[in-house]
């Protein structure tokens, strides 16, 4: 039945990813709804794999998730509330990390985000908004390589995820530098979700208990 439990999360999921992917390139509407049902699943599965013994900070950083995507994604015009509870999900996933040993990352956690800076203002970025994306940006940095160092099915999914969820928010980067409508403009906006829903499937499996998430 658990197995069943996760091939019916992944068929569900499937379906909501065929579908905004569809709308997205059809240009026929906004996917918005579909997109943030993907991400509640991911929730759902989270909170039922709980009772098995799955891990409560995954089920934390992905209701913090939806939080963000709330401002990001439904209301599109609380971009700092949103950003911010993105910077909170990574140190949840920091807290992860820590947890099963893999240390802190001390000195990149502080030199990445004064390089973040330095590259935003010779841009001339460096609003506060973009500020303070360059700190989570480089924090879910420090977090992936952390992830893929760990061993084991469960972080790897985690490694995955998170390395999905960079290209994600490269996409974003991206999309909101400027880019003059063209094929790359067209190929970032597509991006960001055609990355973000498997990375935080992903994720969900990766706190998953291995009975549940084969």
């Amino acid at each position: 039945m658990k197995s069943r439990q996760t091939a019916a999360f992944l068929a569900v999921e499937g379906v909501l990813y065929v579908t905004f992917l569809t709308i997205d390139l059809m240009g026929q509407g906004s996917s918005n709804a579909v997109k943030y049902a993907g991400i509640l699943l991911c929730i759902g599965m989270a909170a039922l794999s709980l009772r098995r013994g799955g891990d409560p900070l995954v089920l934390i950083a992905l209701t913090l998730t939806a939080a963000a995507d709330w401002f990001l994604l439904v209301r599109g015009d609380h971009y700092a509330p949103g950003v911010s509870i993105f910077l909170v999900v990574q140190m949840v996933y920091l807290c992860r990390l820590h947890r099963d040993g893999a240390g802190f990352a001390v000195p990149w956690r502080l030199v990445l985000p004064v390089l973040a800076a330095l590259g935003l203002a010779v841009l001339r970025m460096a609003s506060p908004v973009n500020l303070l994306a360059g700190v989570y940006y480089t924090q879910l940095l420090v977090n992936t390589g952390l992830a893929w160092r760990q061993q084991g099915r469960r972080y790897r999914r985690f490694a995955i995820g998170l390395t999905l969820f960079v290209c994600c928010d490269t996409c974003v980067g991206l999309f909101n530098a400027g880019l003059p409508d063209g094929l790359l403009y067209r190929a970032v906006s597509l991006g960001m979700w055609f990355f973000y829903l498997p990375s935080q499937v992903l994720i969900t499996l990766s706190g998953c208990p291995e009975e549940v998430s084969q």
